[in-house]
C-alpha cells in the first residue's frame, strides 16, 4: 500500500501473533509472507499468508529463531521488508543488522538502538508497564497498563484506574533521544523508571490497539516506511478502558494435542463494548509440542476496565470443549474481580 510505504513483508514469528499480523495485513494491503518449521508446514499463520517459506526443523533453534535462515528465507521470497512478531525476534540486533545489510528494510527500532538501549527480547513481566508508539516528534498513544503475573506470565493486561501516574516516566524521552521508533513495550519499576523494554508485538500490544482504536501492525511499517507514512497517521479515537487476555494450553510442557472445538476469533462485543479476538488454531489443527501454548488472544475495550472486563470474560465463557485443556477458568476469575472492582493480586 504505498502510503505505508512497503508493500510486502516476511512476518518473522507464528502461532496468534502471527495470525493477527497476517490478517491485519490483508486489510492493509500488504503482501505477507509466512514463515514455519517442518513441524508448522500448514500452519494457520501459513494457511493466512499470501506465500510460505520453511525454515528448517522443528526445534526453534533451527527455525523460527535461525536469524541466517530468516534472512535467507526472505530474500528467496523478494519481499521488500521483515517484520518480526516476538520480542525475541523484534530485540535481536544481529537479526536487524543482518536484515539491512540483505538491502531489506527492517520493521522495527535499528540495530545499534537495540543495542545501546538493550531491547531484551522477552516479554516484559514487571507488574506495571507503558506501551507506545515511538516516533521523531515523540511517544504516541502512550497507554499504562497493569499486569497479572500468575505463574510468572502477564496473561492478563488492562489499563489501570484513576490512581495510576498521568505523567510519562522521565526515563521513557530515552527512547525518543536514543533514535528508537516504532512500537515498545516496557516495564515500570517501584520507583517509575524503565525496566524491561521490548520491540515487537509483545501480547499487552493488544491493550494499546482497543484503548486507542489503532492497528498496531500499520504503525509499525509506517515506522518503516518513513517520514511521510508516520505524518499520514490517523489520530485515534479518544481513549477508553482496555484490557487483553492470553488463553494457554495447559498440557504439560512437550506434549502434543489436537484442536477440536472453535477458539474465539473475530470483533463482537455487546453496547459500548468492543471485543477482538484472535486464534492460532482452527478445529483440526495439531497443536505441536514443540513450541508455547498459546491458544488466542481477546481484548476489549469499553468505557471503564468493568465494562472491558466482562465482554472479555463473556467470549471465554462461552466457549465449547477445545480437545484441549486450557486456563481460560483462571483467566475468568481475574476478569471477574476486575469487572467487581476488586484488586488482582499480581504474585
Amino acid at each position: 500500500m504505498a502510503q505505508l510505504g512497503i508493500e510486502s513483508v516476511l512476518v518473522a514469528g507464528r502461532g496468534p501473533a502471527a495470525c493477527a499480523v497476517m490478517s491485519a495485513c490483508a486489510r492493509l494491503g500488504v503482501k505477507s509472507v509466512a514463515v514455519h518449521s517442518e513441524a508448522e508446514r500448514s500452519a494457520l499463520h501459513v494457511r493466512l499468508a499470501d506465500d510460505a517459506v520453511l525454515l528448517g526443523p522443528a526445534p526453534a533453534s533451527e527455525s523460527y529463531l535461525a536469524v541466517d535462515r530468516i534472512v535467507e528465507a526472505a530474500r528467496r521470497s523478494g519481499v521488500s521488508a521483515v517484520l518480526p512478531v516476538p520480542p525475541a525476534l523484534a530485540g535481536n540486533a544481529r537479526l536487524a543488522a543482518a536484515v539491512l545489510a540483505a538491502g531489506l528494510t527492517w520493521v522495527g527500532p535499528d540495530a545499534d538502538v537495540l543495542e545501546r538501549l538493550g531491547g531484551d527480547g522477552v516479554e516484559p513481566a514487571s507488574e506495571r508497564g507503558l506501551l507506545a508508539w515511538v516516533t521523531a516528534d515523540g511517544l504516541r498513544f502512550p497507554t499504562f497498563v497493569s499486569r497479572d503475573r500468575a505463574a510468572g506470565i502477564a496473561r492478563v493486561s488492562w489499563t489501570p484506574g484513576d490512581g495510576d501516574p498521568a505523567e510519562l516516566p522521565r526515563s521513557a524521552k530515552r527512547l525518543v533521544d536514543v533514535g528508537w521508533r516504532g512500537l515498545v513495550t516496557v516495564g515500570v519499576s517501584p520507583d517509575g523508571e524503565l525496566a524491561e523494554v521490548a520491540a515487537g508485538f509483545s501480547l499487552d500490544m493488544a491493550v494499546l490497539e482497543r484503548a486507542h482504536g489503532v492497528d498496531a501492525v500499520e504503525l509499525a511499517l509506517r515506522s518503516a516506511g518513513g517520514p511521510a507514512a508516520v505524518a499520514a497517521a490517523p489520530a485515534g479515537p479518544a481513549a477508553r478502558a482496555a484490557v487483553a487476555v492470553q488463553l494457554r494450553s495447559t498440557l504439560p510442557p512437550g506434549t502434543a494435542g489436537r484442536v477440536t472445538g472453535r477458539l474465539p476469533v473475530g470483533r463482537s462485543g455487546g453496547p459500548g463494548a468492543e471485543v477482538v479476538s484472535v486464534r492460532g488454531y482452527e478445529p483440526g489443527d495439531r497443536l505441536d509440542g514443540w513450541y508455547d501454548a498459546l491458544l488466542a488472544t481477546v481484548s476489549a475495550a469499553g468505557p471503564d476496565i468493568a465494562s472491558a472486563a466482562r465482554a472479555a470474560s463473556d467470549v471465554l465463557s462461552a466457549l465449547p470443549d477445545t480437545g484441549v485443556p486450557h486456563d481460560g477458568a483462571d483467566v475468568c476469575a481475574v476478569l471477574g474481580r476486575l469487572a467487581a472492582g476488586r484488586a488482582v493480586p499480581t504474585a
